[in-house]
């Protein structure tokens, strides 16, 4: 499979982009004058779209402005962001969203609306892991068992669709541990945990907040998180490094991006509201219950962050041959 290596080049331009001024200090002075739309490129309901509402709320308080938030779902997220990347450069149109349409989607469709390099990072917000959770009727009780189906019978995996934090997981896993899976996409998360649940598949690398449930009434097994650290909702269930394996460690990213061209000096007020809506004590309690955590990336270090995983998933797809059906 051969994988378009411009995509690399993108983040490096991005990168260059984020630190440069090149607009008069009137944009800092006049912005924002007008409503502001935020487009969420998945549907009403996620952690993307609160963040986006949970932002927006702050911005129209503070600075007597309306913000708009719109989702327009589709296609892994590329419909909503090539909505961002043909708006206007002027900070009028933000896109909120996570990585995927970054770091995966340029490999995995044959034909993309955009380029990584249309854009560039206000933000990469918060970050959450993926809970491993199989149905009880596998009798799995530890990642190991699971491996060890996968490499003897083989598994199949559900994932919320074709490009998904789920499907790529499941990829990683099957990359990385030497098992067989057979990804079985659903149409969003929530199908995706019925499907483990219900036991038409025998596991998945799902969301952590539409899991717990059905682990807590002891209906789906957990068996690991791919986070970092332990899940805040969940903090019984290990980490996939604290189990020796690392190589399955993924992590989800809540990015907030702007056209290319959008000046800096709106950037930088931009990165300041969504610091002070973020870190505000409600806002705090509520990430923590969604499982999410922190990570205000700006500039240099977000692009760096958006580049590293590029790169890995790259590997991995071009290892399995991960494609959108």
């Amino acid at each position: 499979m051969n994988l378009p290596q411009r995509t690399f080049s993108y983040f490096s331009l991005a990168l260059c982009l984020a630190v440069s001024v090149s607009a008069p200090a009137v944009h800092a002075q006049t912005y924002p004058s007008k409503a502001i739309r935020f487009v969420n490129n998945f549907p009403p309901g996620g952690p993307s779209d609160f963040l986006a509402r949970t932002v927006g709320e702050a911005i129209t308080t503070a600075f007597k402005q309306p913000v708009v938030t719109e989702n327009k779902a589709g296609a892994g997220g590329n419909m909503g962001a090539d909505l961002v990347a043909k708006s206007p450069a002027d900070g009028y149109t933000v896109l909120f969203g996570i990585d995927t349409a970054f770091t995966v989607n340029p490999y995995i469709y044959k034909g993309m609306p955009f380029k990584p390099s249309d854009f560039k990072p206000i933000m990469v917000m918060v970050s959450s892991g993926l809970l491993v959770g199989a149905n009880p009727g596998t009798g799995f009780k530890s990642m190991k068992d699971l491996i060890a189906q996968g490499k003897g019978k083989g598994l199949n995996f559900s994932s919320g669709g074709s490009g998904s934090p789920g499907h790529l997981a499941a990829e990683i896993f099957m990359d990385a541990a030497g098992i067989q899976i057979q990804h079985v996409p659903y149409k969003g998360n929530t199908p995706a945990v019925l499907a483990v649940l219900s036991g038409e598949v025998d596991a998945g690398v799902l969301a952590t907040p539409g899991m717990l449930p059905h682990v807590k009434a002891g209906k789906i097994t957990p068996l690991a998180v791919t986070s970092r650290q332990r899940s805040r909702s969940a903090p019984e269930v290990p980490t996939v490094s604290e189990l020796g394996l690392k190589e399955l460690e993924l992590e989800v990213l809540y990015v907030a991006m702007v056209p290319a061209a959008t000046p800096e000096p709106v950037v930088q007020f931009l990165q300041k509201a969504f610091t002070e809506a973020l870190k505000r004590p409600d806002t705090q309690a509520q990430l923590a219950s969604m499982d999410l955590f922190y990570e205000g990336l700006t500039g240099p270090e977000a692009a760096k962050r958006l580049s590293d995983l590029s790169q890995r998933y790259a590997r991995t797809i071009q290892s399995t041959g991960m494609k959108v059906e």
